[in-house]
């Protein structure tokens, strides 16, 4: 299996190609891909985080008027509000970690020479970025960005004009933007799988892959399955805008005063089936900052990773149980007391492999020598939020607490800490932990730590305090507060929030100038900086077209092998032969 997958690998080695064009823009190669895949997450961050921004400030202060906004209304703060979630959710968090990172390095990571299909890979960016382009445009339509929330819950989003500003063309693009979307997602996930599982080099075994690439490969089983359900309901809300039919829409419904004439849908149904992608994609965004900092905590803690194999099977048991959880979304749906039972205990079953996963992190810094670079700067602060988040979701899994919770701020601090902030920590420790391979140059350490300091701090002094406000009963969406007298006290917080939001954005920008100035004024490095064992470390820095330059090694041991007693440096790569070591990564658990 392994002489033929490596043998499989030379049918893929393509020419380097000419012109700016096919090199730069309309790219067969999975590097230029992963680039083009991270700079498009990268515009599409700082997008939704202005919009959090105007969020925050009217938030704060309701009374202000904002330059080209003005007073804020309503039905602005809930566009703002829609697009800010979708843009986070799709075009950063599923677009960065999997499609950015996992492009680049997978195919050099398992020894091979490209993606296998690289047409494919080309055209699952392009469709991505018509899915970006089209979003945008829900902007300047008639009625604006649609105001129903990322979740698009019906009957709002399927009604069009009458239910409201934003919901005609805005929300039809929406739609159009996320069935586009799914559709590159699809093309991407069956890309993935079938490199990992076709074209590993020889003795590049299923247990001797980092857990990079695992994470990567089981993120593409889930986006399989998830987006072709998510594309499947889409594809149903525009045939109930458009076509007439009813799947989703209730009969007898009116709305100001107009029967809307339908025979009777089932708004439920649009709850099963966007939350049987919705859960999934929770650990679509966070399981490629799993696998990336394992990758950077080993290497940077000069340990074996500690349960190489219980780290795998974790990894397994999160994404086949995160399939079968989506109804904890829906204890307030009216379901069947034993369906949210069973929900309840499914969702709190995911903690096993998560808390496997974090001891695991655990014993590999115990006794460590570690280096604190910013690297392992943000994998330590990965382990912090994830753990943070994790805490915060077993009261959210029990159906009587969360009939409390549900609508309140303690969700929005939930799945921000759990979903949002620790995958970007993982972005983080990729970016950092992978740019001299890139480039060929370091990225200014002092700079990353300052960054990493600044938001480290402040994610935690915005979210935290949402806990806090969510307990006292803080409604999330309101976009005004001042009328409810029971939460006037807490309106000292939302400014406090702010201005925590404000520094940590602004943090970014940092971090924009060190990447940028680094690309082109940072310390060149050699081929291997960090004295790391895998496959990407033993290619020139940037990787060459093929990658190998038609050099196909060979691997004789797992990927972290670290401290190997008798060993004549503190860590032995996997494509070399000599010195074979007594214990192999994977066999200490």
């Amino acid at each position: 299996m392994a002489s033929e997958a490596h043998a499989a690998a030379h049918v893929h080695v393509h020419e380097a190609p000419r012109g700016f064009i096919r090199k730069y823009i309309f790219s067969t190669d999975h590097k230029i891909i992963g680039i083009q895949y991270i700079l498009l997450a990268l515009v599409a961050v700082f997008v939704g985080m202005f919009l959090s921004l105007l969020m925050r400030l009217h938030l704060a202060w309701p009374s202000l008027e904002i330059p080209f906004f003005g007073l804020m209304t309503p039905e602005q703060y809930l566009a703002l509000m829609t697009m800010h979630g979708t843009i986070m959710v799709f075009f950063v968090l599923t677009t960065a970690p999997q499609s950015g990172f996992g492009n680049f390095f997978l195919p050099i990571q398992i020894g091979a020479a490209d993606m296998a299909f690289p047409v494919l890979n080309m055209l699952s960016f392009w469709f991505t970025f018509a899915s970006f382009a089209v979003m945008l445009a829900a902007f300047f339509v008639s009625g604006g960005a649609p105001t129903s929330g990322w979740t698009a819950y019906v009957p709002l989003s399927a009604l069009g004009e009458v239910a409201g500003p934003g919901l005609g063309a805005g929300q039809t693009l929406w739609v159009v933007s996320i069935a586009i979307f799914c559709g590159a997602s699809l093309m991407g996930s069956l890309n993935f799988i079938t490199t990992t599982l076709d074209l590993r080099t020889r003795g590049m075994l299923l247990f001797r892959m980092p857990l990079t690439v695992w994470a990567w490969f089981v993120t593409a089983i889930l986006m399989l399955l998830g987006f072709a359900v998510l594309l499947a309901a889409g594809i149903l809300l525009l045939l109930d805008r458009h076509a007439g039919t009813s799947f989703f829409i209730p009969g007898g419904l009116i709305v100001s005063d107009r029967l809307i004439d339908h025979k009777g849908g089932s708004p439920l149904l649009w709850q099963h089936l966007f939350w049987f992608f919705g859960h999934p994609e929770v650990y679509i965004a966070i399981l490629p900052g799993m696998g990336i900092v394992s990758h950077v905590l080993s290497t940077f803690a000069r340990k074996p990773i500690f349960g190489y194999r219980a780290m795998v099977f974790a990894i397994l048991a999160i994404a086949m149980l995160g399939l079968g959880v989506w109804g904890h979304h829906m204890f307030m749906s009216g379901m069947s007391p034993y369906s949210a039972i069973a929900f309840s205990l499914l969702t709190m079953s995911i903690g096993v492999p998560s808390a496997i996963k974090t001891f695991n992190w655990i014993g590999t810094l115990w006794g460590a020598r570690i280096r604190f670079a910013p690297p392992m700067l943000f994998a330590l602060g990965f382990v912090s939020l994830f753990v943070t988040g994790g805490l915060s979701g077993i009261f959210l899994a029990q159906p009587t607490v969360d009939i409390y919770l549900h609508d309140t701020y303690f969700v929005v601090a939930h799945f921000h800490i759990i979903m949002g902030v620790a995958a970007i920590f993982g972005m983080f420790a990729g970016t950092y932990f992978w740019f001299p391979k890139m480039f060929g140059r370091a990225m200014h350490e002092g700079l990353g730590r300052l960054h990493f300091w600044l938001t480290f701090i402040g994610v935690y002094a915005i979210f935290m305090p949402m806990h806090y406000i969510g307990l006292a009963g803080h409604p999330r969406r309101y976009p005004d507060t001042t009328a409810v007298k029971f939460l006037a006290a807490l309106d000292p917080v939302h400014t406090f929030m702010s201005i925590a939001a404000f520094v940590t954005i602004a943090a970014q920008v940092l971090f924009v100038l060190n990447l940028v100035w680094s690309l082109w004024k940072g310390k060149k490095v050699g081929i291997n900086p960090w004295e790391a064992t895998t496959l990407e470390w033993t290619v020139p820095s940037p990787p060459p077209h093929d990658n190998f330059a038609g050099h196909y090694p060979s691997v004789y041991r797992g990927p972290y092998e670290y401290a190997v007693p008798g060993a004549p440096q503190d860590f032995v790569p996997q494509h070399l032969p000599e010195a074979e070591p007594a214990r192999h990564a994977g066999a200490d658990d």
